[in-house]
């Protein structure tokens, strides 16, 4: 698979014809592609203890997309929103536990998967309930995504993998319907690509939310892959891995962690004229990069940066956070 820089469009084929079995899902999200290892904290970072209030963010004319990067992105464009307000950080093990407890919900990679969408004569483990994992590289094993059967958001990397002592970090292995269901669940909504890119950027029209440098002073602004993308993640913003939510600055509207750590879902499908994904199920836009999102491959922690990702995979790198839910008329 080759690195993707901007100026050239991904492609979706570029994965060999062993593992387009993992679904066409897998295939795209390889190509957000970004490193799931146990985290480990450096003695100066502090983390959010506790679950910080919604942050309001005021209505108007904003900017979106960017000329200068993928062409998906593109154009860039004035749009109109109405004020509402998101949540400080990504969803958390704790939030998303409190809601499972109260409503006795399964997520997808708990169900067994519907067999109209997995390719005849597929390997077994398609057909039984799990989820898209992160391993790298390794000889015999060259791809670096796997379908795992039992990988869930109990247990993100698989059977013997676990939350314990993992509450205030961002919920994984959750698919569309999965977030969806929370957000109604909380009497909210998914954001829409144009709220979560405008409450991404802080305010700024620089590269990134922080500036225009991607490190400033050495100093990494937000929980990616550091290293050669897939081989080693020198880990130096603390983390190899996921880390906790919170434990960089917030942006310049208070948010957390809207750049790196996990691509999140939003509510705008990413249809053909954005690019074919070859899905053969609904595909939706995740924005902000990831962990495993490094100089050398993917260069998506960025505001404006989008990716299309099959409803109904999760993966270990994908979360989500909700909005207020609009009003309807009478309301």
């Amino acid at each position: 698979m080759h690195a993707d820089r901007p100026g050239h469009r991904h492609k979706q084929s570029t994965m060999s014809a062993a593992t387009r079995w993992l679904w066409p899902a897998v295939v795209a999200i390889a190509l957000a592609a970004c490193h799931q290892m146990e985290s480990s904290l450096p003695a100066k970072a502090q983390c959010l203890d506790s679950e910080p209030p919604p942050i309001a963010l005021p209505g108007g004319r904003v900017s979106i997309g960017s000329n200068m990067a993928y062409p998906e992105e593109a154009p860039e464009r004035r749009v109109r929103l109405d004020g509402f307000n998101m949540d400080a950080t990504e969803v958390t093990n704790a939030q998303f536990a409190r809601f499972v407890a109260a409503t006795g919900y399964v997520t997808r990679a708990e169900r067994q998967p519907d067999p109209a969408l997995i390719p005849k004569g597929a390997p077994a483990a398609l057909f039984k309930p799990g989820a898209a994992v992160f391993k790298p590289p390794a000889p015999g094993h060259p791809q670096w995504w796997v379908y795992v059967p039992g990988a869930n958001w109990r247990h993100p990397q698989g059977p013997g993998s676990s939350i314990r002592g993992r509450a205030h970090f961002p919920v994984v292995q959750i698919a569309y319907e999965d977030a969806a269901a929370y957000a109604r669940w909380a009497g909210r909504a998914l954001p829409t690509e144009a709220q979560w890119e405008y409450a991404a950027s802080g305010g700024a029209r620089t590269l990134y939310p922080w500036g225009n440098e991607r490190s400033p002073e050495g100093r990494e602004k937000a929980n990616t892959w550091q290293g050669f993308f897939p081989l080693k993640d020198e880990a130096k913003d603390g983390f190899a891995g996921l880390a906790p939510v919170g434990c960089f600055e917030p942006n310049g509207f208070g948010l957390y962690d809207m750049i790196g750590n996990v691509w999140e879902w939003t509510a705008t499908p990413f249809t053909k004229a954005d690019g074919d994904t070859g899905a053969a199920e609904p595909v939706y836009t995740i924005k902000g990069g990831s962990f495993l999102c490094a100089y050398n491959y993917c260069r998506r922690y960025r505001a404006t940066a989008r990716q299309p990702q099959e409803a109904g995979l999760g993966s270990n790198h994908i979360g989500f956070r909700t909005v207020s839910a609009q009003k309807r008329p009478g309301q």
